[in-house]
């Protein structure tokens, strides 16, 4: 009786561990050259963990290559494009597979421009967010506003001259709403 019970208890975690495991399984995947596992498309036939994606020049635009990482079938975190010569084009940054954070797009000279946006959580029909007031330094409002699983134009976004590297103009959103336009000296 004492082993049916030993037994019991080293067989039920066991097959937890079965059970857990297979949700982290790939259904569709890809090795990298150095082990990692690409483009793992789950149970669910949705996307998950680090994807390289490759676009082939169609129709006079060109090709380009990106990589980042996917959850539940949406971009998650860092993301950067590259053109097929291995360029870097931009680094975007995403949550919820909405853009969020600072994203940055070059050319083959430099920086071009660096923006700024706010996602909203798609799971939500209303969200507070802490608004800077521009005259009181220090002094912030809270909004409440709408979702509509979109990204914002929120923050500053500056446009570089890529030749020099420097600022040719700056941009200050709040919200989606253009606050001041300032060309730089």
């Amino acid at each position: 009786m004492a082993n049916l019970t030993i037994m019991r208890y080293c067989l039920i975690p066991f097959l937890l561990l079965i059970y857990n495991l297979s949700f982290g399984q790939c259904k569709t995947f890809k090795i990298a050259a150095n082990g990692d596992t690409l483009n793992c498309t789950d149970f669910n036939g949705l996307k998950q963990g680090k994807w390289k994606v490759h676009v082939d020049p169609l129709r006079g635009n060109p090709g380009f290559e990106e990589e980042g990482v996917f959850k539940n079938d949406k971009k998650e975190g860092v993301w950067r494009n590259f053109n097929l010569m291995g360029d870097i084009m931009a680094v975007e940054t995403f949550r919820w597979g909405l853009k969020n954070g600072k994203s940055q797009y070059f050319t083959i000279n430099g920086i071009e421009r660096e923006e700024n946006w706010r996602a909203s959580n798609p799971n939500k029909a209303y969200d507070t967010i802490d608004v800077a007031d521009p005259m009181i330094p220090n002094k912030y409002e809270r909004v409440i506003i709408k979702v509509d699983g979109s990204s914002l134009k929120h923050g500053v976004w500056k446009y570089y001259n890529p030749m020099y590297g420097t600022v040719t103009h700056t941009e200050k959103w709040v919200l989606d709403n253009l606050q001041g336009d300032q060309p730089e000296p």
